[in-house]
């Protein structure tokens, strides 16, 4: 069965992407909770304009994306985290602390999933990460574990 996702589900996909699911997950929990539609001729011509009308208005944004990018250019965020004595941490960082620290620091509102980091953070130490504010705005971002 084809469904129109109306949200950003995780493991399935993003909201206005087309997915193949199981019957029974489509019509018992994805639709009854407004999670999606089924993708028939009407609503894949609706889905079209509404993509149309996003893509506008992520297109008048693209400046703001762009100014957003520049206030990070240049910047390292702290993130602090338990270590050891070795320099080790318990545990790692992750995108979900880059996102609050972004929040803290610069005051910038990003989703936890346009947050790469490149490499594995398991140690004390300076590290880079990539931000995709949008798919033509990219911006890497320096960030460094301090002990706690």
């Amino acid at each position: 069965m084809q469904v129109i996702l109306l949200k950003d589900l995780d493991k399935l996909g993003y909201k206005h992407d087309v997915v193949e699911v199981k019957p029974g997950y489509g019509r018992n929990f994805l639709i009854p909770q407004g999670m999606a539609k089924i993708a028939n001729k009407v609503n894949m011509a609706t889905l079209s304009e509404i993509k149309s009308k996003e893509a506008e208005v992520e297109a008048a944004r693209l400046a703001e994306y762009q100014e957003m990018a520049a206030k990070v250019d240049g910047v390292v965020l702290k993130i602090g985290a338990k270590a050891g004595t070795s320099g080790k941490i318990f545990g790692s960082v992750t995108n979900v602390q880059i996102a609050a620290a972004l929040k803290d620091q610069l005051d910038l509102d990003l989703e936890r999933r346009k947050i790469d980091i490149e490499e594995d953070v398991k140690e004390l130490g300076t590290y880079h990460a990539d931000l995709k504010f949008h798919p033509e705005v990219h911006a890497k971002v320096a960030f460094e574990v301090i002990a706690e």
